[in-house]
């Protein structure tokens, strides 16, 4: 190991070969204050599932009620005879079958017309700003980052982003937080008996200063705590069955977490695809939205399948997206980058069955821009959750100057 120092082995060893590497690395903002999460929390653990492209939430969660969606959409808006779960005003869209019992049973609901508060059609611009999620400030860390710091907790597997070998955004800070491909791909790149380089990184940080060692230490007990994850073959609880996709794949692989009991308290996942300027098709099999939604509501039943009731009482998944689709579709049977979304909410703790909303309608007079508007700031409605099911307080540190939604969609947790 002579001539290597310690920042070459860090990089080395954590940045290659399936991807082991800490959110919080390069995140800005680094210092003394280094916190890592897990143990010692007692909320739900938070599961963020981006949407990322911008998600048609106008489709998902179509407002059948409202004339001027057909009127805006007359090629491919959701018929009234295809939607499920209609209550006259609102439907979901077909492909979201496999998530109907869930419906039914009050664990699957959704919000209509959220965005944020400074709406952009940039997709990197409105991405940087949903993960940040402190319009208005100096602040630029991720929102979960600092939600997780704030959890006081200390497992080394508290915060995860799963899928993405990358540091992801929505973590980015001081807390230190792991990203990873898969469980199984989540190794120390060229560990062996005779290359012993888990011991060698434990030496070379033992005398380092607080700020340097703590991530380097930090990535050596998440690589620890994933061992006996590894040791075993997983099988999914409940005849749960996973589809063959990267959604499926890190869906079974946060189940797997939870079910191991390692302490995760927030995760993020991407799914990707969501930018249909062409050919949204018609609610049916083959066509691009409905096969999109179809895939996703799959990987979430068989996640909550995965869990069990029991499980998933203690589980909240939220998506997000950069933005919603223009009302209007455009000539090649499509939606252009538009700004008012839905959000959908899954969990043991959720009020489902129902979809919430302060509709604004969709006449012509009523649109911001050609847009849905957004009635609702997507992050009042994480901060109900974080605050019914997470145990949170005053959300300030979390989401600066919002207040908590008030629609009651979240049980408190006893």
């Amino acid at each position: 190991m002579s001539g290597i120092s310690r920042r070459g082995v860090l990089g080395r060893t954590l940045a290659v070969g399936g991807g082991a590497v800490l959110a919080g690395l390069a995140g800005e903002g680094l210092s003394t204050r280094l916190a890592y999460a897990g143990e010692g929390y007692t909320g739900d653990t938070l599961v963020v599932l981006s949407l990322r492209g911008g998600f048609d939430g106008l489709s998902a969660i179509a407002p059948i009620g409202d004339t001027d969606y057909y009127k805006a959409r007359p090629s491919i808006a959701l018929p009234k005879s295809a939607v499920i779960a209609g209550d006259g005003t609102f439907g979901l869209h077909p492909a979201l079958a496999p998530l109907l019992p869930l419906w039914n049973d009050g664990r699957f609901a959704a919000v209509q017309a959220v965005g944020q508060p400074s709406p952009t059609r940039s997709h990197f611009a409105a991405m940087e700003e949903m993960e940040r999620a402190a319009a208005g400030t100096s602040l630029r860390t991720g929102w979960l980052d600092r939600m997780l710091g704030l959890t006081g907790s200390t497992a080394p597997l508290a915060g995860v982003a799963m899928g993405n070998a990358m540091p992801s955004r929505i973590f980015g800070g001081p807390t230190g937080d792991v990203s990873m491909a898969s469980i199984d791909d989540f190794k120390l790149a060229g560990e062996s008996s005779k290359r012993p380089m888990a011991a060698a990184l434990r030496r070379m940080y033992a005398d380092a200063p607080a700020a340097l060692a703590a991530p380097a230490l930090a990535a050596d007990r998440a690589l620890t705590a994933s061992v006996p994850l590894r040791a075993e073959k997983y099988a999914p609880a409940n005849n749960a069955i996973y589809p063959a996709t990267p959604l499926g794949e890190a869906l079974r692989d946060l189940a797997r977490l939870i079910r191991s009991n390692v302490g995760l308290a927030a995760a993020a996942v991407d799914s990707g695809d969501w930018d249909m300027h062409e050919a949204l098709g018609a609610a049916v099999k083959g066509q691009r939205m409905y096969d999109n939604l179809y895939d996703t509501s799959l990987a979430l039943a068989a996640f909550a399948a995965d869990l069990g009731p029991d499980g998933m009482a203690k589980v909240t998944v939220v998506t997000i997206s950069e933005f919603g689709r223009r009302v209007g579709e455009n000539g090649s049977k499509g939606v252009d980058h538009g700004h008012g979304n839905a959000m959908m909410l899954l969990g043991g703790g959720i009020r489902g069955g129902k979809v919430y909303t302060r509709w604004p309608t969709l006449a012509p007079g009523a649109l911001a821009d050609g847009d849905l508007a957004a009635t609702t700031d997507y992050r009042s409605v994480i901060g109900e959750i974080l605050q019914k099911r997470c145990g949170f307080g005053a959300l300030d540190d979390v989401f600066p100057t919002i207040t908590p939604s008030s629609f009651g969609l979240a049980a408190a947790r006893s």
